[in-house]
């Protein structure tokens, strides 16, 4: 993964401006009458219609300034969202723009523009270092960021309480001590360490980079057993695990959506959580602690940053008009919208600067602290979607008794060197 990393003042002073422009300028006399088809994820976690009116509030609005043009808005849930878009390429009516969870397999079909195909430059460059990294194949930008999130530590302040805890863990062996004192006073999960297959391919990134490594080198080539790497497994083997402190499931059956359950009915004593999980507990009368992920000697040097994408799609011809419409949905009103109204952080630097200093946001603070500073998966590479898979299904075998990480990651490796070596 690239590890290109932009300071937010030299950016922002970079671009000179804090908000975002429009590009192309687009009227129904130099376009002529086009309908744009756009396919986004719902983000609702209530069952309600909050994506939905985001989208209709924001496609009325860009329609009354371009009557030439009209977008038509297809939601679809998030189990649904990346299966249509792909029934809908191979079909041959590939929508014009897609919200959806990855670009690569597209990019590498020479099927989307790129980002300066699309984007003016201001807003192109607007984009938060990291963010605009990961949408990189090639060192070409395809995918588009257009929601993101961190990951901190959650704890239980109650449970800490209870359990004469007066300090949040910022190192590794903290960490054990808490969860030590959390199981003597019977919590059932001191911590919950979910690796199983629902997402174990991002608990695992979280650790990599706590451990202070990750999934890739710096020529962005899989180290997944790198010496750091095992050393980090080796020690939630033998400090949390075989010490019985990760809860009554064994990590590699344990479901991040059960272990976010347990956190929210008071079970959990820490765990490494979202903003969205954030809120739910919040409601369920859980007062959460949250600080950034520890390492072996203090914080971790880097967090997990998270981002779903959007993106335009060739087939039916519509760039400028594209780009026009993504323009507009990148202005500070518009991400600021969609994020605050979900929990989720802004993508663009002159939104971040805004969130950072509303109140209204003031409960999103400390994962926007880790933003400008996180690395995320490396989804810029077609082998991705397999080498995560194979996370999923066998990382958990790691920490199981009678294994041994480093052949449990060596093997993990080596297939994904494989798979690396086949695109």
């Amino acid at each position: 993964m690239q590890r290109r990393i932009l300071g937010l003042t030299a950016t922002i002073a970079a671009l000179g401006l804090t908000g975002v422009i429009s590009g192309c300028g687009l009227t129904g006399a130099d376009s002529g009458d086009v309908t744009l088809k756009l396919v986004a994820a719902d983000y609702d976690l209530t069952g309600g219609n909050t994506t939905q009116k985001y989208w209709d509030d924001l496609t009325a609005a860009y329609e009354a300034e371009h009557p030439g043009v009209n977008v038509e808005v297809q939601i679809e849930s998030w189990n649904d969202v990346d299966r249509k878009v792909a029934e809908m390429v191979k079909a041959g009516q590939a929508p014009d723009i897609a919200q959806i969870g990855a670009y690569a397999d597209y990019a590498a079909a020479g099927q989307l523009y790129s980002a300066d195909e699309l984007l003016s430059i201001p807003v192109q460059a607007n984009f938060l270092a990291p963010l605009a990294s990961a949408g990189e194949m090639k060192r070409t930008q395809y995918g588009l960021p257009f929601a993101a999130s961190t990951r901190l530590l959650f704890f239980n302040q109650k449970l800490f309480d209870r359990a004469g805890i007066t300090e949040a863990p910022t190192t590794w062996a903290e960490l054990t001590a808490a969860a030590e004192k959390l199981k003597d006073d019977d919590v059932p999960y001191p911590f919950a360490l979910p690796l199983g297959p629902e997402e174990a391919q991002a608990e695992t990134m979280m650790w990599l980079l706590s451990g202070g490594d990750g999934y890739t080198d710096a020529t962005d080539r899989y180290r997944i057993d790198s010496d750091q790497n095992v050393a980090t497994f080796d020690w939630l083997k033998k400090n949390l695990v075989e010490k019985e402190l990760t809860g009554p499931v064994a990590p590699g059956k344990l479901n991040r959506k059960d272990a976010f359950a347990a956190f929210t009915r008071g079970e959990v004593g820490m765990l490494n959580g979202h903003p969205s999980l954030m809120q739910e507990a919040e409601k369920k009368g859980v007062t959460v602690g949250k600080v950034a992920l520890p390492g072996p000697n203090g914080k971790a040097k880097a967090s997990m940053g998270v981002a779903d994408w959007i993106m335009g799609f060739k087939q039916n011809g519509h760039r400028q008009e594209i780009g026009d419409f993504l323009n507009f949905v990148f202005s500070d009103k518009n991400v600021l919208a969609f994020a605050g109204g979900n929990d989720l952080l802004p993508v663009t630097v002159s939104a971040y600067s805004r969130m950072e200093s509303e109140e209204e946001h003031k409960n999103l603070r400390a994962f926007l602290k880790e933003l400008p500073s996180s690395q995320l998966p490396p989804v810029g590479k077609t082998s991705w979607a397999q080498v995560s898979e194979n996370i999923k299904q066998n990382i958990g075998k790691a920490v199981a008794p009678g294994t041994r990480p480093v052949d449990v990651l060596g093997k993990i490796g080596r297939e994904a060197t494989t798979a690396e070596s086949a695109e």
